[in-house]
This record gives C-alpha cells, structure tokens and sequence, in this order.
C-alpha cells in the first residue's frame, strides 16, 4: 500500500525518529531505545517512513541503518512554503494595522 508522506508526518512518532535520523543513520535498535515502545513498534514507523521514500535503508555488515531522505523532505518544505508566504502577508498586514492603531493613540 502506498502511503501519503503527510500520513507519514502526522504522527508525532514518527516525526521523532525523522529528527532522530537527521543527525545520524541508525539501526531500528538504536532508534528504538529513544522510544518508550517495542521495536516491534518502531520497525512499523519505519516501514511507513520507507514507503513514503522519507528515509532509506543501508545495509552495513548483519545491520540496517536508517537515513533521512533529503529529497522527499525538500518536497514538505516547498508545499508548505505557499502557506509560510500566506502566513507572512498576514502578519505583514497585522503588524500594520497595529502600528496605525498605536500611532492614532498617541
């Protein structure tokens, strides 16, 4: 089944093993002893993760490492980038509706 990447970043789980691979590749193990949960449990959160191409997986020796991938995270920012452009004009507008209002008291 393939997966949303914003199913995959809707849960707040998973957003934390992503900022956890961010800094560094680990194996489902390591990633899992930040977790109160099973490996069971994170081994599902990185399959999601894997389906939606947010990380990716290297085999080292008998160990999987786990990787954020760059790529599909740069795909989030620019769908979000519309809305932060949004965002900012409005509180562009606000800060001057603001500063009238403070310079009409005065």
């Amino acid at each position: 089944m393939r997966r949303d990447i914003f199913q995959a970043i809707a849960d707040p789980t998973r957003r934390a093993i992503i900022a956890l691979i961010a800094l560094q590749a680990m194996t489902p193990n390591a990633i899992a002893n930040n977790f109160n949960a099973t490996r069971q449990s994170v081994s599902k959160h990185l399959r999601i993760l894997t389906e939606c191409e947010l990380v990716k997986q290297k085999q080292q020796g008998r160990e999987i490492y786990y990787s954020l991938q760059i790529e599909k995270m740069k795909e989030i920012d620019k769908w979000l980038e519309q809305y932060r452009k949004i965002w900012e004009k409005r509180f562009n507008q606000l800060d001057k509706v603001l500063s009238t209002m403070k310079k009409q008291k005065k």
